[in-house]
């Protein structure tokens, strides 16, 4: 049977950063893997940060898009189609809004229950927690952690031990109101990603998973989370960040969690843009799409167009 590890988290976290890593650790072994990227929304941004990774034990598949039920037929259609293609581990990466239970749904219908076993489940979790989380962001953020055979905490190097005595009392109370199975503080990691080494990444290959209980709330369907896209932009990256800051600095625009995105041009070069309330992330990329995706809840949708995509001043 197929080993398929999900590896999740809240919005932001640094789920792509950890599962390039973890990719390598596999392939560098000589195993075949798929990643396969699984977004709600219409632009699936993180599949092109990952498009270097491709070679012949790597491949990057997508589903995208649709209402809840018509994702979860394509996340079944696609699963089905990579059970066809001799991977030896496949390597799910969600979207920060994930609901945990079509994890779980889909692999328990036939014929996916006898083609895969759930290997691990990773849950990743920026050391520098919100100080101010939402009760949907909360429930969210703890099913995740709740189902976790491993916990990552990343960006250790910009955290203060304020922040992540902060993160370990978040699960402390995940613990005590989701009824696990295990302590979460004894399944974190917390080091510097970048200091991992085979030993690290041994483990956490055999982290495994564990169910936990609590009351369902359908924050999907209740549209708790909105996503706002902008295609073809065309601005420079000083004013998008200009904008991006302008975002988060009035909540007239709605509360907004994250905004991520590209810039540029074939040209003179593609940029990455990842930003949240405390910092904005500017990296170098092969490729690229002009594409902002504003991330959030109850978000102005009109107001923000207006405002990211006004003439410059």
């Amino acid at each position: 049977m197929i080993q398929i590890d999900l590896i999740t988290g809240f919005l932001g976290a640094g789920k792509t950063t950890f599962l390039r890593k973890y990719v390598k650790y596999y392939t560098d072994q000589g195993l075949r893997v798929g990643i396969l990227e699984n977004d709600f929304g219409a632009v699936n941004v993180d599949m092109l940060l990952l498009q270097d990774l491709r070679s012949e034990n790597c491949e990057i598949e997508m589903v995208i898009g649709g209402d809840r039920d018509c994702h979860y037929r394509r996340l079944k259609t696609k699963l089905i189609s990579m059970s066809m293609t001799g991977y030896d581990r496949i390597i799910m990466e969600p979207s920060g809004i994930f609901d945990m239970d079509e994890f779980y749904d889909v692999l328990r219908e036939e014929p996916l229950e006898r083609w895969y076993d759930i290997g691990n489940i990773i849950a990743v979790m920026d050391a520098k927690m919100p100080q101010h989380l939402s009760k949907a962001g909360e429930y969210v953020m703890a099913s995740q952690l709740a189902n976790a055979g491993a916990i990552i905490f990343s960006k250790m190097d910009l955290a203060t031990p304020d922040d992540v005595n902060r993160s370990y009392e978040f699960l402390d109370k995940v613990t005590e109101e989701y009824n696990t199975r295990k302590n979460l503080r004894d399944l974190v990691i917390a080091q510097n990603m970048d200091d991992y080494d085979k030993e690290n990444f041994a483990n956490i290959s055999q982290a495994g998973y564990q169910l936990s209980n609590y009351v369902k709330k359908v924050l999907l369907a209740e549209k708790a989370y909105m996503t706002v896209y902008l295609l073809n932009h065309g601005l420079t990256g000083e004013v998008i960040q200009d904008r991006v800051s302008g975002l988060f600095a009035d909540d007239s625009f709605g509360e907004i969690y994250r905004v991520k995105g590209f810039y540029g041009d074939d040209e003179s070069g593609w940029y990455q843009l990842n930003a949240t309330s405390e910092e904005i992330e500017v990296a170098p990329i092969n490729v690229g799409q002009e594409v902002i995706i504003v991330i959030g809840n109850d978000l102005k949708e009109d107001k923000i167009k207006a405002y990211i995509g006004m003439e410059r001043s």
